[in-house]
């Protein structure tokens, strides 16, 4: 069946869509209220016309559907395909930066807490989004401090010997040695992390009461004291939310700013009516996805900023043929019947509408992306243009948060000014990010602290890399990144000495081991971040040599090649894939670099001096001691050569007469051989 038979059998209620090419590869995925009306109407010529749906039914061959009970559970499932197949001709939400949580992993044996960014169905429990990144960090930091629940990365699913530092110094219950605590005490501190995440503070606080009052009963003055603690802590909470309470509601807060068909998107978090936060994102191959709009300019180089002319308004006024320029056709327009031998484009060429930019269409698909699979939503999102399903998207958050949610186009007033304030900030970043220009360091710090889920700012970054050339004179090396410079007074080279043939893993293993135990005998600080030049062997093995001393909570983390993806240390199911054009990436990638020259440029010293010490042992009479004392006098095995064939006499300073003889015979040996060879056919 042929896509113009498959059509007619298209039902009428809502669902999905799914485009596909000759390849079976699926292009596009959309929604409708009516499946068999909305794919209808790409057949329009008005649809065709434009640059995106055009290319579209050129490369369709195929359609499939997915039909579904109502136009909200369509938008639902349109962003998960949209997600999960990644086609061509969608917008695709590709992002620096994500939303911080803590994670509780509840299906562990004794649960641990972590910052993440994605949310996973594993079992754990979720809390957040946190803004800003920071305030995740200090809440799990908070957690060690009163409820003693760890984040190391040690191996609670069996007992060991011995615990680390962080029971010693009071900051976790000791669940990975037997005996320390029990099962059901760790369980209740659990349940206190839980309702303090939550944000019951009222329970919770009735619970820590109780059992201090239980503690000091029966004389367990230390628990008490700790039960008290904590009771201090959620006090202090009680009292912020409070105030908190008082302000104004939450709400997120769009701007953009598009030219030369690239587009930066800026989102402000408010939290109880101050900005806490701001988030930045940016497409550069939008006329792939997007299509001419009637809310802009045709001229590709047009600069949108929206205005009063990108109101809806305005958007009324616009021609029928610009009103149909939508990410998708508009199915209350009549559709032709199709046919036997209809043609499958009818379309105007690119060059007579030119390349526009639709903000309607795109905030559309932004907002489904952001929200839809996010455990918080705040009940107010501005929004600098109206776009068709916004209230079935509003319907659909709200029967999803199980609380109010608005998202508004302001004319006018406060909340106007709030957006236009946004859109400002959006032609900065596209500024800064698309004309080249350099970013403070202190900002690309920052950056780098929230997208490897660092405690604070880095300052010193030590770097490793290893080298050798089928496991010869395998040698490591450790540059060091420090308060924005590359510190070449404290790099590092090592001989890898327990490694025989070409084991990668344990040679870092080994240097990562020597390295830090040296920093722990002599009780000097560790860097804020140790960096891997590798993949996941690599950074495991390195975690292995950490975790044998002790170290427990170091940041660690690793570069792959080629791919250029970062794997931090704990976290390695979900790796860090940054923009080609990010500074972040930029910076650790010359902090890598710097470090894979360094090791290459040691190994081939000790290249040299292992091929220039074995052609002096070769010479009968020239052992280790006389060949170090050649090589003292006279500086290089070229040097003696040279004094061999023309003083060899002056040999005898270093040597006696015999051995000075065999010297120069056998450079002379060996002039001869070359000699032969080149004149040999």
């Amino acid at each position: 069946m042929d896509l113009h038979q498959k059509i007619r059998t298209l039902p009428t209620s809502p669902g999905c869509y799914l485009y596909k090419n000759a390849e079976g590869e699926i292009i596009y995925v959309g929604k409708a209220k009516n499946l068999r009306a909305r794919v209808r109407s790409y057949f329009l010529e008005a649809s065709q016309a434009n640059a995106k749906t055009g290319t579209l039914m050129r490369e369709a061959v195929d359609v499939e559907y997915i039909t579904v009970a109502n136009e909200r559970e369509a938008l639902a499932l349109e962003n998960n395909l949209i997600k999960q197949r990644k086609p061509r001709f969608n917008i695709l939400l590709r992002d620096d930066k994500t939303y911080p949580y803590i994670k509780l992993t509840m299906g562990d044996r004794f649960p641990k807490v972590f910052v993440t960014r994605r949310l996973r169905k594993d079992g754990s429990a979720y809390f957040g989004p946190y803004f800003p990144g920071n305030l995740a960090h200090r809440l799990v930091d908070l957690i060690h401090r009163s409820f003693l629940i760890p984040s190391c990365k040690v191996d609670l699913s069996r007992y060991h010997p011995r615990a680390c530092l962080q029971y010693y110094i009071k900051r976790c219950l000791g669940p990975c040695v037997e005996g320390m605590t029990t099962p059901e005490d760790y369980r209740q501190a659990i349940r206190d992390v839980q309702l303090f995440l939550e944000g019951r503070p009222g329970e919770l606080e009735q619970r820590l009461t109780l059992r201090m009052q239980q503690a000091a009963a029966s004389e367990r003055y230390e628990l008490a004291a700790r039960l008290r603690d904590q009771l201090s802590t959620v006090h202090q909470m009680l009292d912020k939310q409070r105030i908190a309470t008082t302000d104004n509601e939450d709400a997120d807060v769009f701007g953009f700013h598009y030219e030369n068909d690239m587009l930066a998107v800026n989102l402000f978090h408010m939290r109880s009516g101050k900005i806490v936060d701001r988030r930045d994102f940016f497409w550069e191959d939008l006329p792939e996805f997007m299509e001419a709009s009637g809310d802009d300019e045709t001229d590709p180089g047009i600069r949108t900023h929206y205005s009063a002319e990108n109101t809806p308004e305005a958007q009324r006024t616009a021609s029928p043929t610009e009103s149909l320029s939508y990410l998708e056709p508009n199915p209350a327009c009549p559709a032709p019947e199709i046919g036997e031998g209809s043609p499958l484009t009818q379309h105007t060429s690119i060059s007579e509408l030119g390349s526009g930019f639709s903000p309607s269409a795109f905030f559309s698909a932004l907002l489904k992306q952001l929200y839809l699979d996010q455990g918080y939503v705040p009940r107010s999102i501005l929004v600098p243009v109206d776009f068709p399903d916004r209230v079935t998207l509003t319907e659909l958050l709200a029967e999803r948060t199980s609380h109010r949610v608005e998202i508004l186009v302001p004319q006018r007033g406060e909340k106007r000014s709030l957006v236009d304030l946004v859109g400002q900030n959006a032609k900065q970043s596209y500024d800064q990010r698309f004309r080249v220009l350099s970013p403070s360091q202190k900002t690309i710090v920052e950056a780098l602290q929230d997208a490897l889920l660092l405690e604070e700012a880095p300052r010193r970054i030590e770097c490793f890399d290893i080298s050798h050339i089928q496991g010869a004179e395998t040698v490591a090396s450790m540059v060091v990144w420090e308060d924005g410079a590359m510190k070449k007074s404290d790099y590092r080279k090592f001989q890898v000495r327990t490694v025989t043939g070409v084991d990668d893993f344990a040679s870092m293993r080994e240097i990562i081991h020597r390295r830090y135990k040296r920093l722990l005998d002599e009780k000097k600080p560790f860097p804020s971040l140790i960096l891997i030049d590798g993949g996941l062997g690599q950074l495991h093995a390195a975690a292995d040599a950490l975790n044998e001393l002790g170290v427990t909570l170091q940041p660690l983390a690793s570069i792959a090649k080629r791919e250029e993806i970062i794997y931090i240390y704990g976290q390695e199911n979900e790796p860090v894939v940054l923009d080609r054009r990010s500074p972040v990436l930029h910076l650790v990638q010359r902090i890598r670099d710097e470090s894979h020259r360094f090791a290459i440029q040691y190994h081939r010293k000790r290249r040299e001096m292992r091929d220039r010490e074995s052609e002096l042992l070769a010479i009968p009479g020239v052992g280790p001691r006389t060949r170090q004392r050649l090589l003292e006098h006279f500086g290089s095995v070229r040097a003696i050569r040279q004094t061999a064939e023309k003083t060899p006499d002056a040999l005898t300073a270093v040597v006696n007469s015999a051995t000075a003889e065999k010297i120069r015979r056998y450079f002379a040996s060996e002039v001869s051989t070359h000699s032969t060879l080149n004149v040999l056919p």
